[in-house]
C-alpha cells in the first residue's frame, strides 16, 4: 500500500483571504515505511511574506522570488501524489490550501477522503492530551532537535515517524489471526493448546508477606472467604 506523508507552508491561515503555499514536503511509504522517495519544492506566492510567517518559516520574499509559482508545479505535485492515500497532521489545513491552488489553476482537486489526519488519531489515541507533532515527538522519543522553524519536509519526514508509531509501531502490519496462529509452526493443528508446566513457578510471596496474611485472616473470623473450601 503506497502513501504519502505530506506538509505545506504557507503565508497564513486562509486561502480565501489572500494566502498562498509558499512551500510543500512529501515523503512516499509503501506498507507504512519509507521508500527513500521524496517531493520538496518551494514555491513564489505571489505576494508578500507576512513578518509573522517569516518568523515561521525563515522564507522571506528575496529567497522565494525566483522560485516556480504553484501553476508551473502543480501537475508535477499531483503525479508524485498518484492515487495514494495523503498522511497529514490536521489535514483539514493542508487540504483547503492544497485545493484552493489546485482550484486555482484548473487542475483537479483532491477528495477529502483521501487524507488520513494524524492529528485526528492522535487525539483518540490519547484523548486530553497535546497532540501537536512536537508533543508526539516528545510521547514517541522521536528526535525533532533540528525543528527549529517549521520546514515542509523535516516535518513531513518526522510525521513518517510519528505516524508508523500511531499505527502500531515499526511493525503495524504484524497481526497474526488465530488461523495464522495456528498454522505459524506448519504443523496445521488448529486444536493445539500450550500444555501445563512441568514445574510450578515458585511463589513470589515471602515468608512474612504470607504470615501477615494469615494474621490478617484470622482476625476476619470463620467467614472469611480464604477459609471457605
Amino acid at each position: 500500500m503506497r502513501e504519502i506523508v505530506l506538509d505545506t507552508e504557507t503565508t497564513g491561515f486562509e486561502p480565501d483571504q489572500g494566502d498562498r503555499i509558499v512551500e510543500i514536503g512529501a515523503v512516499e511509504l509503501s506498507g507504512h515505511m519509507p521508500t527513500g522517495r521524496t517531493y520538496h519544492q518551494y514555491i513564489n506566492p505571489e505576494r508578500s511574506m507576512p513578518q509573522g510567517a517569516y518568523e515561521i518559516h525563515g522564507l522571506g520574499d528575496e529567497f522565494l522570488a525566483d522560485k516556480p509559482v504553484f501553476k508551473a508545479i502543480g501537475q508535477q505535485f499531483l503525479d508524485f501524489i498518484g492515487d495514494a492515500k495523503l498522511v497529514i497532521h490536521n489535514a483539514t489545513f493542508d487540504m483547503k490550501f492544497l485545493n484552493a491552488e489546485l482550484g486555482w489553476c484548473g487542475l483537479p482537486k483532491l477528495p477529502d477522503n483521501r487524507a488520513i489526519d494524524t492529528l485526528d488519531i492522535a487525539r483518540r489515541r490519547f484523548p486530553g492530551s497535546p497532540a501537536s507533532l512536537d508533543a508526539l515527538c516528545r510521547r514517541f522519543g522521536i528526535d525533532n532537535s533540528s525543528r527549529t522553524l517549521h520546514g515542509a519536509l523535516l516535518d513531513s519526514e518526522i510525521l513518517a515517524e510519528v505516524y508508523l508509531e500511531l499505527i502500531g509501531g515499526r511493525q503495524p502490519d504484524l497481526v497474526l489471526s488465530s488461523d495464522t496462529a495456528a498454522t505459524s509452526d506448519g504443523g496445521g493443528d488448529s486444536n493445539w493448546r500450550p500444555a501445563p508446566r512441568p514445574t510450578p513457578l515458585p511463589s513470589r510471596l515471602t515468608a512474612a508477606e504470607a504470615a501477615a496474611h494469615e494474621a490478617f485472616v484470622e482476625k476476619l473470623g470463620d467467614g472469611a472467604l480464604w477459609k471457605r473450601a
